[in-house]
């Protein structure tokens, strides 16, 4: 019986979860999630306690998807530059990626929940944290290496990393133009991992 709870939650959620993403929190009605379904409100309330959790859960789908590849990415690679290189290499890749779930799930969480769904919000905000205090990681990685110049602040171009990426991706899907990602990853590599390295 619990086999059946759970295809069915995996079900719910592989229907729901880019619906989640594309029309927001607010934006996604009981009814739009009945209809992606074809279950009822019980069926699908049995196996999530509330829209808030089934929002949450859609949320850890869609960032696997998204996300948790280029975590894995980085994980295979040895050194630091090479482990900075795949964050633009997989960005650049990643507009085609998310385009059928509606764009950067961090992205759109954030941006949708803050004012609304403190739960909802904190799960995006620690997600950013995480990618960013990464980031951070492996800059220091690489200056204790001898790959990147020591001298270089971390934090800062971690941040300005990430809010590149960010802002690209945010503009990508704005204008339905993967360019403003691409010219991105391009800026990155060259004015900001070219000119931190040794």
């Amino acid at each position: 019986m619990s086999t059946n709870i759970v295809s069915t939650s995996e079900y719910i959620l592989e229907k729901i979860a880019p619906i989640f993403n594309k029309q927001g929190y607010i934006g996604t009605s009981l009814s739009d999630l009945t209809k992606a379904t074809g279950l009822t409100k019980g069926a699908i309330y049995c196996n999530f306690t509330n829209k808030e959790a089934l929002a949450l859960k859609a949320f850890d789908r869609n960032v696997s998807l998204a996300i948790l590849p280029l975590f894995k990415l980085i994980k295979n690679q040895k050194s630091s530059l090479q482990k900075l290189y795949s964050v633009t290499i997989y960005h650049r890749t990643y507009y085609n990626l998310v385009k059928e779930i509606g764009g950067c799930p961090m992205l759109r969480v954030g941006m949708d929940t803050k004012y609304i769904n403190p739960l909802l919000f904190n799960r995006a905000q620690k997600l950013s944290l995480k990618f960013t205090n990464g980031l951070i990681d492996i800059i220091n990685e690489g200056i204790d290496n001898n790959e990147i110049q020591k001298n270089i602040n971390a934090k800062e171009n971690a941040k300005l990393i990430l809010s590149l990426i960010e802002g690209s991706s945010l503009l990508a899907f704005t204008h339905n133009d993967n360019s403003y990602m691409l010219n991105a990853m391009d800026f990155i590599d060259e004015a900001i991992i070219k000119k931190i390295q040794v």
